[in-house]
């Protein structure tokens, strides 16, 4: 079998577990506690796809708060509690990356925005750890984050390809606009349930195809 790609590199949060619906619930209480109140989906759209610590500017001037370390910590360690209590993998992800992990010759990798310890949990947690396990990437450890495309470009170099010729699979308007930027051919996943951007904006910032079942990206990519 010809393979249209060299490699696939699949965003974590929203791609492959359910993680934004627990994740802003926590960032939205402790924003409230800490004097800016906003909604479930208003949460949702300012931040969604970015690092907490990337948006310490926004925070501050709606908190009249400095964004400090501890916050941070304290942010993370109640975030990771609420993952560790409820998270889920997005239905039928295990399946779509083990299938595509035995097409690519375990040529595939983990490129999140978060930080490596969320990153693990949350593959461990939902049986992703097997087809990711040393090809796991960070925005945290590079010097930018999503939507700059170097979290893409480094997991390419590392499995030895050309960012040209990966597939990034993507739910965010953020990711997508990174894996634009490392020269990727980006698959936007959009299913109707909170917690990923709609298919225009992931159209916009240049996702080449639209899908919103887990189960037929190993198709849609040779498509």
């Amino acid at each position: 079998m010809t393979l249209k790609f060299d490699a696939v590199l699949f965003d974590c949060d929203g791609v492959l577990v359910d993680s934004e619906p627990i994740t802003n619930g926590v960032l939205r209480d402790m924003l409230e506690e800490a004097g800016w109140e906003l909604s479930s989906d208003e949460c949702m759209r300012l931040f969604i796809g970015k690092a907490v610590k990337d948006e310490a500017a926004m925070i501050e001037a709606n908190t009249g708060r400095p964004l400090t370390q501890e916050w941070l910590d304290e942010f993370r360690g109640r975030r990771n509690e609420g993952l560790v209590e409820g998270l889920l993998a997005i239905r039928g992800a295990v399946e779509a990356v083990a299938l595509i992990h035995e097409l690519y010759d375990g040529c595939i990798a983990c490129g999140s925005g978060a930080d490596r310890f969320k990153v693990e949990l949350q593959l461990e947690k939902c049986g992703f750890m097997p087809y990711f396990k040393d090809r796991i990437f960070s925005g945290h450890e590079l010097p930018r984050s999503k939507p700059a495309p170097d979290v893409y470009l480094a997991a390419a170099a590392a499995l030895g390809v050309d960012p040209r010729r990966c597939a990034v699979v993507e739910d965010t308007v953020t990711g997508v606009t990174s894996g634009v930027a490392a020269g990727a051919t980006v698959f936007g996943y959009s299913p109707p349930e909170a917690g990923h951007d709609a298919p225009e904006a992931l159209r916009q910032a240049g996702a080449s195809a639209i899908f919103t079942d887990m189960a037929a990206l190993p198709t849609l990519l040779e498509a």
